[in-house]
């Protein structure tokens, strides 16, 4: 564990939390107010600050509204396609989330791992096959893909959702892997 507190978090530069504008500064206390620790995407994206103030700017919109998917399924969105992407910082951090919003020890490694084979309903398996194919091969989604989603239940605000979900994650996936995004050992033992 020594040595993870020591690894580098990003492979560009970190600015101190002193040097930072001071609206992220403020955000990033208050979530290390509310959690005990900063996550370290909040650190890594401090490093240009108009673009952190986009990014979480959309996160926030996409992942704090009301709507027709839980958080706790939009969390599943996230950690499915994060897993396809390879993205091992958002596979571990919001699979922290997931468990948490879900309260459900296992349900984030199922879906890591292989979503088909997870324990989740119907239509959260549909909801993953449509989110995965915007994150990966968006040119074929049809409309049978469409139909797929009203018969399980999902309104055309939730269709805009899903896909909005997982591709602002693809753009989220690759930057940390690029940034070389080490995930907080805290996020590891959460909702476990």
């Amino acid at each position: 564990m020594a040595q993870s507190a020591q690894a580098p978090i990003s492979r560009f530069p970190v600015p101190a939390l002193d040097d930072m504008p001071e609206d992220i500064r403020d955000r990033l206390i208050r979530v290390q107010e509310k959690t005990g620790f900063i996550p370290n995407v909040f650190l890594v994206l401090a490093h240009r600050p108009d673009e952190f103030r986009a990014f979480m700017a959309y996160h926030d919109a996409l992942m704090d509204k009301e709507g027709g998917l839980t958080k706790a399924e939009r969390e599943m969105i996230v950690v499915a396609t994060s897993s396809m992407n390879q993205c091992h910082y958002c596979v571990v951090a919001h699979g922290a989330i997931l468990r948490i919003r879900a309260k459900n020890p296992l349900i984030a490694d199922q879906v890591a791992i292989n979503y088909r084979k997870a324990d989740i309903t119907h239509r959260q398996r549909s909801m993953l096959d449509f989110a995965v194919k915007v994150a990966s091969e968006a040119h074929t989604v049809d409309e049978a893909d469409f139909a797929d989603l009203v018969v399980h239940g999902f309104g055309e605000d939730d269709v805009w959702d899903i896909a909005a979900i997982a591709a602002f994650f693809a753009l989220s996936n690759r930057m940390a892997n690029v940034t070389r995004m080490r995930p907080n050992d805290e996020f590891y033992t959460l909702g476990r």
